[in-house]
């Protein structure tokens, strides 16, 4: 029994191992890889009035140093590889952890034409989001797609900018007008052409390569002009299709691993998972699976944080709400604790980021998490270590008597083995058993063994109410 138990543990390590060792990897390794036409100088490049290419690159979710990433090279590479266009599909509701300043005059100074285009229908361009979109010399929105406001500019700031004054000139001076609309409002896509905030209104991509074609597009080497698309008759109808290759390209699953992770929800969700496991392996007796994996989801949640507004005495108060729970499970119920424990789950998980609003988990995730710790603690972790710390004989009182193996030094608490089967025991601190003394069990309370040296015994109360011996007492007179 030893001997399987033993390899169980060897097997639980190793793979605990091997799962760290791969979400290092996933988190540390670049969240794109460049290609090989992004080592090509700039120089190089072919005029883009060829036909060598569209690249459309997938913009989802915040605008994160993923995202920021993934944007910066693929206007180096379009650049290298001479592409036609590169057009910037945005779908994104704001920037953190990243300068939008700093992307906007990347697409000013790029050498390839750039186009961007929220969408699809329904799709939003906000914040530090929106500025980027305006950053850009040919801007296009679908159907029931919005942009704006520009403020926040960024989620994890409190910035706020005004246009007519903070926004730099040789990036935005064409729309500097429209743009001052869009401050603290959002507008629709028929509105924005209305301004002439964007160029054009597109339902879906296609069209959207199809309407560059004879556009004079600036660019840092100079204006321009696209050749993207043919005119071809489908039945009566006259529609435009592209000429040319279309390359699509999104977060590698590297890049996008990254991008979930600093998500505000997952996050926290994985705090609060990793918090959970790590407390539930405190009450076992070795390093295992749980505990490996609540390590590893607490990485993964710090790597999160980092790029996020947290608030680090929110998170404080979350670390004392799992401690409160702890404090009640090892008394084996529900407490005071437990109800600490709630609030401060409550409140750090309700004040945890700074920053925007925007950035608080949805109220159902809140629920969700929340209603998920309390169960696990209350229910399922006592019934986990009333399991792990059982015996399947019955009738404990049985066990009184008979001689364990302390695993740990039992002073006055410790754990011992008795039947094969791991125990709490508490022993009198005036006789304290070191790791691998053998002791007797004197009394069952519980799950917990009340043990004494198995030569000698305990001097204690349990000795008060039990006869003098008369022989005894004889030859001390």
């Amino acid at each position: 029994m030893h001997e399987f138990m033993r390899a169980i543990l060897r097997w639980r390590a190793i793979l605990g191992v091997c799962f760290c060792a791969l979400g290092a990897l996933l988190v540390l390794a670049p969240p794109n890889s460049p290609t090989p036409a992004a080592a090509l100088s700039t120089t190089e490049a072919r005029a883009t009035s060829g036909f060598n290419g569209v690249d459309v690159v997938q913009i989802d979710g915040l605008i994160d140093p993923p995202n920021a990433s993934l944007m910066l090279d693929a206007i180096h590479d379009a650049e290298a590889r001479g592409s036609t266009a590169l057009v910037f599909q945005m779908d994104s509701e704001g920037v953190v952890a990243t300068d939008p300043w700093r992307l906007a005059q990347a697409i000013r100074n790029a050498k390839v034409p750039i186009a961007v285009w929220v969408g699809p229908s329904g799709a939003q361009a906000r914040g530090g989001s929106a500025i980027i979109a305006a950053a850009a010399p040919f801007l296009s929105l679908a159907s029931n797609a919005t942009i704006g406001p520009i403020n926040p500019m960024r989620l994890d700031e409190e910035s706020v900018v005004e246009a007519h004054g903070g926004v730099p000139l040789p990036v935005f001076a064409p729309r500097l007008l429209p743009i001052a609309a869009i401050d603290h409002h959002e507008i629709g896509a028929s509105q924005a052409k209305t301004l002439k905030l964007s160029d054009s209104t597109e339902p879906v991509i296609v069209d959207l390569i199809g309407s560059l074609d004879g556009k004079t597009i600036a660019t840092a080497a100079g204006p321009q002009k696209l050749s993207t698309a043919e005119v071809v008759k489908v039945g009566n109808a006259v529609k435009r299709k592209p000429n040319q290759d279309v390359r699509f390209r999104k977060l590698s699953i590297n890049g996008q691993f990254q991008h979930t992770l600093g998500s505000p929800w997952a996050a926290f969700f994985l705090f609060a998972v990793g918090a959970s496991l790590v407390l539930f392996e405190f009450f076992t007796i070795s390093v295992g699976i749980a505990g490996v994996v609540g390590a590893t989801c607490l990485a993964f949640a710090s790597f999160g944080f980092s790029h996020l507004p947290v608030r680090w005495w929110a998170v404080a108060i979350l670390v004392l709400a799992f401690v409160g729970y702890g404090i009640d499970v090892q008394a084996g119920g529900l407490g005071p604790w437990t109800i600490i424990g709630t609030a401060a789950l409550i409140g750090g998980s309700l004040t945890l980021y700074g920053g925007s609003s925007e950035l608080d988990p949805a109220w159902w995730i809140l629920i969700l998490v929340w209603l998920g710790v309390v169960t696990f603690m209350l229910g399922g972790m006592t019934a986990m270590l009333r399991s792990r710390f059982s015996t399947p004989t019955v009738g404990r009182e049985a066990m009184i008597g008979e001689v364990g193996l302390a695993e740990t030094a039992i002073n006055p608490d410790g754990l011992l083995t008795l039947r094969d089967t791991v125990w709490k025991a508490r022993t009198n601190r005036a006789t304290p058993l070191a790791m691998g003394d053998h002791a007797r069990v004197v009394a069952v309370e519980g799950l917990v063994l009340e043990v004494e040296p198995e030569a000698g015994g305990a001097k204690d109360y349990r000795d008060r109410g039990r006869p003098i011996d008369t022989q005894d007492s004889a030859e001390k007179i």
